[in-house]
């Protein structure tokens, strides 16, 4: 699901839809994505940097939009959970970087940025958590 990026919406729950704009499914795609009217946005344009399977890491770039994240760059990776007690999980981080707007702090910058992906990844999680659930039984 996480690099699935033709598809976001299957997890992240503000997006109403993705539009891929150019590329041809490798790294230099361009997506548009429409957001749910509950954001203070509408639309956002995304790059696909980097997709390395083997490191199990994306790399996206907001390159346009109406919304405050400007500059934001994001590297998402997937690490197996190597505890002795932890039942073949997988932790999902996602670190950015992001210019504060003008007029905008740096903590309300990061809040609005760290609200988006904290919601994400709960759904993301409790996708994969109702999925699994449903293999097993």
């Amino acid at each position: 699901m996480v690099r699935c990026f033709d598809n976001p919406q299957t997890y992240k729950r503000f997006i109403k839809s993705c539009t891929i704009q150019a590329g041809d499914g490798g790294t230099g795609r361009v997506r548009e994505i429409k957001v749910m009217s509950r954001l203070l946005a509408q639309l956002s344009i995304e790059r696909l940097d980097k997709l390395d399977d083997d490191r199990h890491a994306m790399m996206v770039n907001i390159i346009s939009g109406d919304h405050r994240l400007l500059n934001y760059k994001s590297t998402t990776t997937l690490h197996m959970d190597d505890r002795e007690n932890g039942d073949g999980k997988t932790v999902v981080i996602e670190s950015y970087v992001v210019d504060v707007l003008e007029g905008n702090s740096k903590e309300d910058t990061c809040l609005f940025a760290d609200t988006i992906i904290r919601c994400n990844l709960k759904s993301l999680a409790n996708i994969s958590e109702r999925m699994a659930c449903e293999l097993q039984g």
